[in-house]
């Protein structure tokens, strides 16, 4: 299986692309399984997280580009509310 992929693009990419027309989410501080179904997709505009699977564990934080593989599962922590882009496919 894929891993996590995170990058950190110049905000002009992330225009160029599309990413800031894609639909947001937004969520406050928690901790919660997860499991993708789809690749997805998310450009990070506020929080900071943590995300745990089987095989490593990363930060994410704001201007972070990052690629969830379909079929990933893991455990997301909400250190701080997160608003984010996203886009499954």
């Amino acid at each position: 299986m894929d891993n996590i992929k995170i990058s950190q693009p110049a905000i002009k990419d992330m225009e160029a692309k599309g990413v800031l027309n894609w639909p947001i989410w937004e969520c406050e501080v928690s901790e919660f399984p997860w499991t993708y179904s789809v690749k997805e997709s998310c450009y990070i505009l506020n929080g900071e997280i943590e995300v745990t699977t089987d095989v490593e564990t990363v930060s994410i934080q704001p201007g972070d580009f990052v690629v969830f593989p379909q079929g990933l599962s893991c455990t997301w922590i909400v250190k701080a509310p997160v608003r984010k882009h996203y886009n499954f496919g």
